[in-house]
């Protein structure tokens, strides 16, 4: 899956598109729900997915959410920088790891934009099984958990070798 070319950086055309995309994305749909969507009203979708709005002081999960603004925000910073660097000193992956990398910078800014905006996170995607909550979630974190995804996909998935790439041959 993983090509064996030095991913595009931050600053390139697929860089840029896909982290101003998500970004874009991201605000749209919180400034929706912030209009449409009544806080703490649950609004069926699918069997496992409704709408519910609510502010999420912390992170994930709500961890940290005693922890204050300003530290969070510190907090965010700090991470995207790592991913950052991460992704300019990245060797292989080619386009895949560019779209990862950039949706991970991509998810965080939009969640800092809140942070910085409101104070707080807005949720607005219910998880759930039944009366079962999972957790609220919004574009964001989506980018957030698949950016990941798919870089363990193409470094860390068996057999691919180093990087996703083709296994060594034996001589």
């Amino acid at each position: 899956m993983a090509e064996t070319t030095r991913p595009a950086g931050p600053l390139s055309l697929l860089g840029l598109l896909v982290v101003g995309a998500t970004v874009a994305i991201d605000q749209v749909s919180k400034q929706w729900a912030l209009a449409a969507l009544p806080e703490g009203h649950v609004f069926d979708l699918l069997p496992i997915l409704s709408l519910y709005r609510v502010n999420n002081p912390g992170i994930a999960f709500s961890f940290l959410a005693g922890f204050g603004g300003l530290p969070l925000i510190g907090i965010t910073i700090a991470i995207t920088v790592v991913v950052l660097v991460f992704w300019v000193t990245a060797k292989e992956g080619g386009r895949w790891a560019t779209v990862a990398y950039a949706l991970i910078v991509g998810g965080a800014l939009g969640n800092l934009v809140d942070r910085v905006l409101h104070g707080h996170v807005i949720d607005f995607l219910l998880l759930h099984f039944g009366d079962r909550t999972l957790f609220v979630f919004n574009l964001a974190d989506t980018a957030l958990t698949l950016g990941p995804a798919i870089l363990i996909l193409l470094y860390l998935w068996p057999g691919k070798g180093n990087a996703g790439g083709e296994a060594p041959t034996k001589p």
